[in-house]
């Protein structure tokens, strides 16, 4: 099977795609360890990356789909793939299905895990690390034995400044505006899954898998 995976912070979605990947028997290519794996292999499309991360700018689409089609050139991908973390953009999406249609790839399918923004900016800001040890925490799913100190070490429990109410907030409507776009075009080309991701993680998967066999 040929697939992508998309989801908002704390939709849960690198969970089930590490779990859907060994379920399926296909590769997980997220686009994070392909960019590290393409410039420490120092391929064309990694040095092109890499220059223009050493100044701190933004890879260019051109560049990163490359990147992309040279993945998917690889022998392991040729048994199915689950792409993740690409495409970000409208116009990511439609240079990808440009590069999938060269290469004779046909998607199967397009999972979107959707949770409500309430439930996902409790599990964000529920997020509490140890000064002492760097042990993570959350209030709602792991809170420790005593509130506030660490069961490991008892050093304090502080809120990374990354996930307050605001700075959350933030990451969530940059996603909704990247990404509905994302959602209207692969719904329209009949690809999208719309799964539920607000129930058991176990519940999470199986709705997956029974829509892929749809």
């Amino acid at each position: 099977m040929k697939l992508l995976i998309m989801g908002p912070p704390g939709a849960g979605k690198g969970t089930q795609a590490e779990v859907l990947v060994k379920e399926l028997a296909i590769t997980h290519i997220s686009t994070g360890d392909m960019f590290r794996a393409a410039i420490k292999e120092g391929t064309e499309m990694g040095k092109k990356a890499k220059e223009y991360m050493d100044k701190g700018e933004l890879v260019p689409d051109a560049v990163v789909v490359g990147m992309v089609k040279d993945r998917l050139s690889q022998p392991d991908c040729a048994k199915g793939f689950l792409l993740d973390g690409f495409p970000r953009t409208l116009a990511q999406a439609e240079a990808l299905d440009e590069t999938l249609d060269s290469m004779g790839i046909v998607l199967d399918g397009v999972i979107n895990i959707a949770v409500p923004r309430d439930k996902l900016m409790a599990r964000l800001t529920g997020r509490r690390v140890c000064r002492g040890c760097g042990a993570s925490y959350h209030v709602l799913f792991n809170p420790p034995q005593v509130e506030g100190k660490c069961n490991s070490c008892g050093g304090e429990l502080y809120q990374r400044s990354d996930d307050n109410e605001e700075a959350v907030a933030n990451r969530l409507d940059v996603y909704e505006a990247q990404t509905q776009p994302l959602i209207d075009y692969y719904a329209a080309k009949g690809l999208l899954k719309n799964i539920n991701g607000d129930q058991d993680i176990k519940q999470v998967l199986a709705d997956i898998l029974a829509s892929l066999k749809k």
